[in-house]
């Protein structure tokens, strides 16, 4: 059991490497959002121009600090050519100045410069020194650095005792409010991980906190879990609302699922034509349900029709 609950950990978990839900390139930089409070609070010109985004400005004025070796302003740089922000994405660049800063002791630049290290696109790979810096900016409380820091510590194995240290600093990132290390935590409640006792209850409380933050796939089991009574109280109407927010957002699995619970009457009155227009979202997306397949292949051709428009409507 433990083995298949750390197999599912990982192929759930390291599909997300970076938290936040971002879907990037691979070979750029990824961060979690633009907040010039990582930088250290500034109040120069520089700083007040990047707030105000004016980013060629704020490049100009950060410029001299940084090669004097302001580790703000070299961070600062660092990010402005991560995303492309008033200049063409340069990668190398970013890699450049994220290098300075890390060595200074910037959290942020630590963990964007030890992601660039294990992936190893525009510098040399070098995953000793991308832990030590995963370490470091975890230690000083980065959360992303915390979460970063468990999946590459599961992603180089190392059994239990591997399993024990990752969990620490995905509860730590969760404590502090990182929806995919809630979401992650909630797998290793549900799952029983790393020396954690597998526990229902605590797994759908954590579930919680990270759907309230609109994390989809968390929603997508919240909602699973309530209709089911897995970890406390059944409450089908609360577990459709759940699925329908995951739905709403592009959640293929959800939008499935609602089709089903709308086809049933489960936690919503039984409507066929919404069942079949959430399917039809779902199999456009590619997913095919046997279920929902032979549901189809029994509705009339007016009621196909109908439920092709209402998949259309739902698609704005």
């Amino acid at each position: 059991m433990q083995k298949r609950a750390c197999l599912i950990l990982a192929a759930m978990l390291l599909a997300q490497p970076l938290g936040a839900q971002e879907q990037q390139a691979a070979d750029e930089p990824q961060i979690e959002e633009v907040d010039p409070n990582r930088f250290g609070k500034r109040t120069d010109a520089a700083f007040g121009a990047f707030q105000r985004g004016l980013y060629i400005t704020a490049l100009r004025l950060a410029t001299p600090r940084a090669e004097a070796g302001d580790a703000a302003a070299q961070t600062l740089i660092a990010e402005i050519h991560a995303r492309g922000l008033g200049v063409p994405r340069n990668a190398r660049e970013a890699a450049k100045w994220y290098a300075k800063a890390a060595e200074q002791g910037v959290a942020e630049a630590q963990l964007q410069y030890a992601l660039m290290l294990v992936d190893g696109n525009f510098v040399e790979k070098d995953p000793a020194k991308a832990r030590e810096l995963l370490e470091k900016a975890a230690e000083a409380g980065h959360r992303l650095a915390q979460f970063n820091l468990a999946q590459f510590i599961l992603a180089n194995g190392g059994g239990a005792q591997a399993q024990t240290e990752a969990i620490k600093h995905y509860e730590a990132a969760a404590k502090a409010g990182l929806p995919d290390a809630q979401y992650a935590l909630a797998l290793v409640y549900a799952n029983g991980i790393g020396g954690k006792a597998q526990d229902d209850a605590e797994a759908r409380r954590w579930l919680v906190r990270a759907a309230r933050q609109n994390f989809d796939t968390a929603q997508l089991d919240l909602g699973t879990w309530l209709v089911e009574g897995r970890g406390g109280k059944a409450d089908p109407e609360a577990g459709f609302s759940w699925l329908k927010r995951a739905a709403d957002s592009g959640n293929v699995a959800a939008q499935n699922r609602v089709a089903k619970l709308y086809r049933a009457g489960v936690g919503v009155e039984a409507d066929p034509i919404a069942a079949s227009a959430w399917y039809i979202l779902a199999r456009r997306a590619g997913l095919v349900d046997r279920e929902m397949e032979d549901f189809m292949n029994g509705l009339t051709q007016e009621q196909v029709e109908q439920a092709l428009q209402r998949a259309n409507q739902l698609r704005r």
